[in-house]
């Protein structure tokens, strides 16, 4: 008997496992390749040495295949989030349509105030103010006392 033990006669022997390895590597990665394109892979890059490096996470790899098992990883899929979390970020805003004033609210006036309180939001600084206009009002009103004085009493 001088065949190979677990072979046919004529296939040449039984595989080794280093071959076999070899072989499963290679259908992976020709799997991979025919589902991603690495042509428009923006961090895919292919340096002076013949090596391969992702731009996103700076690390060297030494085939295709172990470039496309990275990109499955944990590290590229947060460094992936991370720069679209920046991008996010960093995009201007957009300008925000002018929103048209609101009017004060209609309330019921009894007599005639000496007074007038008004509300009011600078929408630059984002700060509320109250503005007081004392004796406006009083003008119209007779008396020979000073316009301060009619509100005291």
């Amino acid at each position: 008997m001088d065949r190979e033990w677990g072979s046919k006669p004529g296939s040449g022997g039984a595989a080794s496992a280093q071959s076999e390895a070899i072989d499963r590597r290679e259908r992976l990665r020709r799997l991979a390749l025919e589902t991603i394109d690495l042509a428009k892979d923006p961090y895919f890059m292919r340096n002076h040495l013949g090596s391969y490096e992702c731009k996103l996470c700076l690390t060297l790899h030494n085939n295709e295949g172990n470039y496309l098992a990275h990109t499955q990883g944990k590290r590229h899929q947060q460094n992936l989030a991370k720069r679209a979390a920046k991008e996010a970020q960093d995009a201007p805003a957009l300008p925000q349509p002018a929103r048209p004033r609101v009017n004060p609210r209609k309330t019921v006036k009894i007599g005639r105030p000496g007074y007038r309180v008004t509300k009011q939001f600078d929408p630059e600084t984002h700060q509320r103010s109250l503005l007081f206009q004392v004796g406006q009002c009083l003008s119209s009103l007779e008396g020979d006392g000073p316009a301060l004085a009619k509100l005291a009493k």
